[in-house]
């Protein structure tokens, strides 16, 4: 290096000479310390009644009665979750909720992704007006099907089963996935399914082996959203089942309720008990959810 360059070298601040940026060497501005806490409070605030929630079930009726329910507990004990289990009957609403949920989401998703891929990859006709007839599902309200649905399930003998729920389900469900996954399929790109239309791929090997590998993000997106709704569908289960051996969780839960009305602390347990795989299914897979829902948004 020449003289002039090692003079030039020197005059130089010695963050920029160590490959640092030197405008990052500043103090932190307070606002991101102060949007901070103020995010923290909120989500303290957001997450006080599941708490409040947990020690209720957690503590025996006697110390809720006496302390009130904004006291710590003076004793932990696990017998409300043992006396709800088994008042409540989760055995029964717990194997059909996950009957529900093993039958009706994988299919719910491969209709929904097949109709998805068809509205954006396939070159058919009145595509535009099937995407508008699939998309007006989403403005029907679920209480003006309530008669219709429930006459057709007793004339096809479905009611009073868990079978009757799948096909209202399927339903109101597709739009909403449709939506989703075609706003995600337009992502992928056009040579993509081209080259493999030119070395011989049926429609259905694209789809199976390219645009499903591809679109995992919003389909595992699509199922969690599916998953919870099903899982907290209260209406259709309400008016179709009727006999305790049938009966889904929320649907439960409401008898339930009615059996602990003087009992908070089993209430609580119940509650719990019904909303922990949920709150599980969040906390493991939110970034999917999140990842899903922008992945259809950015420019492929």
């Amino acid at each position: 290096m020449s003289a002039s360059g090692l003079a030039a070298a020197a005059a130089l601040p010695d963050a920029v000479v160590a490959g640092q940026d030197p405008l990052a060497r500043g103090p932190r501005p307070r606002g991101g310390i102060v949007l901070t806490i103020v995010i923290a409070v909120v989500a303290l605030f957001w997450i006080s009644p599941l708490l409040l929630l947990v020690t209720t079930g957690l503590r025996p009726l006697s110390d809720f009665v006496a302390n009130g329910p904004l006291s710590w507990p003076s004793e932990l004990t696990w017998q409300n979750f043992r006396d709800a289990w088994a008042i409540g009957k989760f055995d029964d609403t717990y194997r059909n909720s996950a009957f529900l949920l093993v039958v009706k989401v994988p299919l719910g998703v491969l209709l929904s992704a097949m109709l998805a891929f068809a509205l954006s990859k396939l070159k058919i006709r009145f595509r535009r007006t099937i995407m508008f007839a699939v998309f007006l599902g989403l403005t029907i309200p679920i209480y003006i099907t309530i008669v219709p649905v429930f006459i057709m399930l007793r004339s096809a003998g479905l009611t009073d089963n868990v079978l009757g729920l799948i096909g209202p389900y399927l339903a109101f469900g597709i739009p909403l996935e449709v939506l989703i996954l075609q706003s995600f399929f337009r992502q992928i790109p056009d040579s993509i399914v081209e080259s493999a239309r030119i070395d011989g791929a049926s429609e259905w090997r694209i789809f199976f082996t390219i645009v499903i590998p591809l679109s995992a993000p919003a389909l595992i997106t699509v199922a969690i959203l599916d998953a919870v709704a099903t899982w907290n569908e209260f209406l259709f289960a309400l008016i179709i089942l009727s006999s305790d051996t049938n009966k889904t969780i929320p649907v439960g839960l409401l008898s339930f309720q009615g059996q602990f009305s003087n009992n908070n602390t089993g209430l609580a347990a119940g509650i719990l008990i019904a909303v922990v795989p949920i709150l599980i299914a969040y906390a493991l897979l939110q970034r999917w959810i999140v990842g899903g829902l922008t992945a259809g948004a950015e420019k492929g």
